[in-house]
């Protein structure tokens, strides 16, 4: 069975953005040079998935239309589904595939395309919350960093209470805290 796994960096008051969607607090905390976090779990990656907020960030903020073997670079050629009723641009050789509707629709589709390896959730929050009211949520990876916001993006604007959540792993690196929760799907 895929593992769906929703792996992003948060705030210690548990946003992902702030209130303008932006992530510039973020890369004002410090990284180690050898922080292999990020590498190590992409290697454990067969699809992504990502709401259109997001897609338009990397787009915008990391200018991958004009220099798409980023997205390459740290991707691979592993597919990525966009929800989203937008028309956004699609990256250069780059496997992107738009789908709208609701998530239960879809869960097929993804899963097959991570064979055995997991999806990655990257978010926005409400899209890993509608993963998670599909059944399909069964990982949290937080790396949640020294900065606290005053309003912003929620993480997973849900309630998963402690009897669906068990600690797995707790890491310091550098100033970021690196925490893993199993999520176990719900009784139906």
């Amino acid at each position: 069975m895929t593992e769906f796994s929703y792996f992003t960096a948060c705030t210690i008051n548990g946003f992902i953005a702030d209130s303008d969607n932006s992530l510039q607090w973020l890369f004002e905390v410090p990284t180690l040079e050898d922080d292999s976090a990020i590498p190590d779990y992409i290697d454990s990656v067969g699809a992504l998935v990502m709401g259109a907020t997001t897609y338009s960030w990397v787009l915008e903020h990391e200018q991958v239309l004009e220099q798409p073997d980023k997205w390459h670079d740290w991707y691979g050629d592993r597919p990525t589904w966009v929800f989203t009723h937008r028309n956004l641009p699609t990256i250069p050789g780059a496997d992107i595939r738009f789908v709208a509707g609701e998530v239960a629709d879809h869960l097929d589709e993804v899963s097959a395309s991570a064979g055995d390896r997991k999806v990655w959730l990257l978010g926005g929050g409400e899209l890993v919350g509608a993963f998670d009211d599909a059944g399909a949520l069964d990982e949290i990876c937080l790396g949640m960093v020294p900065v606290a916001l005053d309003a912003g993006a929620p993480m997973l604007p849900r309630r998963i209470t402690s009897e669906r959540l068990s600690l797995v792993d707790v890491r310091q690196v550098g100033q970021r805290l690196d925490v893993r929760y199993k999520v176990a799907r719900p009784s139906v």
